[in-house]
């Protein structure tokens, strides 16, 4: 009886633990203006932080774009590699206290990280307050 009890609680505790939504993997992003395809994002988790890093750039013309208006130590690298989600930290149901870099005009933003659905992200990047602000949705790559 006691194994059957300790086999059934360890069955619900691993679907329970299957279900729950992660931020971590890739995910394609999308221009919420042009509603273009743009690049894949990886996002991975340190010290229970979240950071993205673009891992593929989609338009094979802009695959060795430069982030020439970034500034400190972003200045001039490629956009491929560079790390553009940084320092977010888990607060209920999002991710928040980070920033955002937009490789397009090298300015960093405050941003908050939240889902959309099973397999969707609301990106978030805004100035002061939240109002102030561009939301993209990011899906997964499965």
């Amino acid at each position: 009886m006691k194994l059957k009890l300790i086999l059934i609680t360890g069955l619900l505790i691993s679907a329970l633990s299957a279900n729950a939504q992660s931020v971590t993997g890739k995910w394609k992003t999308v221009d919420d203006e042009t509603k273009e395809a743009k690049s894949i994002v990886e996002i991975t988790e340190r010290n229970g932080k979240i950071y993205g890093k673009v891992v593929e750039i989609l338009n094979p013309a802009k695959k060795a774009i430069k982030c020439n208006n970034c500034s400190g130590g972003d200045k001039d690298k490629p956009v491929l590699g560079l790390e553009i989600l940084k320092g977010l930290s888990k607060d209920g149901k999002e991710y928040n206290g980070g920033k955002i870099l937009d490789p397009s005009n090298g300015k960093q933003y405050k941003c908050t990280v939240s889902f959309d659905g099973d397999d969707k992200l609301k990106v978030r990047g805004y100035v002061g307050i939240s109002a102030f602000g561009r939301t993209q949705v990011w899906t997964r790559v499965k």
